[in-house]
């Protein structure tokens, strides 16, 4: 499994509620979009790459990626890893790999992802054989940071439509889903900003990391 044949789709839906409403991974950090600082970190690591979000599709124009929306409505986040998984298997099929290739899948407010996110992920789904693979830090599990396999479409389709199931994480244990741990020094690599207080942390935490680059350049 090369990384760079794995899609990768940032989850950009959600209502925002605790930062106030409106479209969370367009706030902004050091002057850019939240989501275009997860498009840095990911556009090495895994091609190609497209956001999941609802609604005019025009507000993310800038960032020149597809924008796939749920198929599902109101199926909350694992509509949007339903559609991720929908579109990576087009993608697959498009560029003749193998349909049952995996996604990855990351939410639009983590702007720190780590560069090794793909390769780590990746390597454990071949190792074990594990369907869906998930990342954790500080003893934490991420489950929308993760790579899933896209035979589990049409299952996660039943539990969605069907079920009405709605929590990633139950999905993800049915499936007996595995995990890479990652270190959180200097900083945990998936902390998300849900709040505005969590944006000004972020905007802390990045100009600490820039300042620590000046000083080693």
């Amino acid at each position: 499994m090369d990384a760079r044949t794995v899609p990768g789709v940032i989850l950009a839906g959600g209502q925002s509620r605790r930062m106030g409403g409106g479209d969370k991974p367009l706030r902004l950090l050091a002057g850019r979009p939240l989501v275009g600082h997860i498009v840095d970190r990911l556009a090495p690591q895994c091609a190609p790459l497209a956001i999941n979000a609802n609604g005019d599709p025009s507000r993310y124009a800038a960032f020149a990626l597809p924008v796939v929306s749920d198929g599902t409505p109101d199926a909350g986040p694992l509509g949007g890893v339903l559609a991720a998984l929908d579109w990576a298997a087009d993608q697959h099929g498009q560029s003749g790999l193998d349909q049952a290739g995996p996604v990855l899948t990351v939410p639009g407010d983590c702007p720190f992802l780590p560069a090794d996110l793909v390769e780590r992920l990746s390597a454990h789904m071949r190792k074990t054989g594990a369907k869906i693979v998930c990342a954790t830090s500080l003893d934490r599990r991420h489950p929308l940071t993760a790579l899933w396999s896209s035979t589990l479409r049409d299952d996660l389709r039943d539990a969605v439509e069907r079920e009405g199931m709605r929590r990633v994480g139950d999905w993800a244990a049915r499936h007996h889903a595995e995990t890479v741990p990652w270190e959180a020094n200097p900083l945990d690599p998936f902390f998300n900003a849900n709040t505005p207080q969590d944006l000004e942390q972020a905007e802390v935490l990045y100009a600490r990391g820039a300042a620590a680059q000046r000083s080693t350049a």
